[in-house]
């Protein structure tokens, strides 16, 4: 039988939610029958891989050194398959401005923006600021779930919400705010599965709405006229594509009351709590969360050719009989 290790936890931010998505992960893996092997993550990740008897890697982490790219490369390393995207799709979709440069790319709408680079002085930014205007959405530059993001309406809380991004990366989005419908879509390999819309009970989708029990309307499908939502999963596909993703990932996008659609990020990791919105818009497709972990499992591969050629070596090593020697 295939042994499913499945990694959770993490160092970063997004601990505490991969927990929760690792656990419930564990639990639907086992409810399909499989044989799971829970592997809690930290900063010892080689060492405790290479002790884990285990086939194939089922991703729950979130954040930096989960999401992007670190952990595959490991995993590509060892040779062992895992689910998500490549290490390159990994690293640029979890960095804002590599994605956005990208977006731009591939003609792909995404809100005007600046980025800074930490330490900064108050005249600094107010220099690179100029004329952009107010409000302002302000970012670490790779972080998720909305980890250190803040809405700044004047300089001062410019300054402020500056500050608070490079609490966590030495880098920082500055992006224009846009009044819309938070929308988000959910694909699966090549299956687009739908969208769904978020209101939230707070100024916007931080942490504490995105986890927080009933901080959130939620939609689905997203009320959006039949020929415009057809057009938010093809620009959600697009994004998709253009960053090399593969596996579950969830697209963010901001629906305007006008014809306009931006996509703000995909997330190659998605979260797979009780309140995350991949199972929700899975369950609105016809999978309910067992079969969606079942459907994430099956995708499980390597991406690079070193990678392939280390699991060959792998299964040649474990097949292999014993040397016992002379009698």
């Amino acid at each position: 039988m295939t042994r499913v290790g499945v990694l959770y936890g993490g160092i970063s931010a997004e601990r505490e939610v991969s927990m929760r998505s690792g656990e419930a992960v564990v639990r639907a893996l086992r409810s399909n029958g499989h044989d799971v092997v829970p592997v809690v993550v930290g900063r010892d990740i080689d060492r405790v891989l290479r002790a884990a008897p285990i086939d194939v890697a089922f991703l729950a982490l979130h954040g930096r050194f989960g999401e992007d790219g670190a952990i595959q490369g490991v995993l590509e390393w060892l040779g062992i398959p895992y689910t998500g995207s490549s290490v390159l799709a990994s690293a640029l979709a979890l960095d804002k401005l590599k994605a956005k440069e990208l977006f731009r790319l591939h003609n792909i709408p995404t809100p005007p923006y600046y980025d800074l680079t930490g330490p900064v002085t108050s005249a600094q930014v107010e220099e690179r600021h100029g004329s952009f205007g107010f409000p302002v959405m302000v970012k670490p530059r790779r972080e998720g779930s909305s980890i250190g993001v803040s809405r700044a309406s004047n300089a001062g809380e410019l300054r402020t919400a500056v500050d608070e991004a490079l609490r966590h990366d030495d880098g920082v989005l500055v992006e224009r705010y846009i009044r819309a419908r938070e929308v988000h879509v959910a694909l699966l390999g090549d299956r687009v599965l739908g969208a769904i819309e978020v209101v939230p009970r707070r100024p916007f989708f931080d942490y504490e709405a995105k986890y927080g029990k009933g901080q959130c309307e939620y939609f689905y499908p997203a009320r959006l006229a039949p020929t415009r939502y057809q057009g938010v999963l093809r620009l959600a596909e697009r994004a998709h594509h253009a960053l090399g993703c593969t596996g579950a990932t969830r697209v963010n996008l901001l629906v305007t009351e006008g014809e306009n659609e931006y996509v703000l990020e995909v997330n190659t990791l998605p979260g797979l709590t009780t309140t995350s919105l991949l199972p929700k818009i899975a369950a609105g497709a016809g999978l309910d969360f067992p079969q969606l972990c079942e459907e994430i499992l099956r995708g499980a591969r390597l991406h690079s050719r070193s990678g392939v050629e280390r699991r060959s070596e792998r299964a040649a090593a474990e097949s292999a009989p014993a040397d016992v020697g002379e009698a």
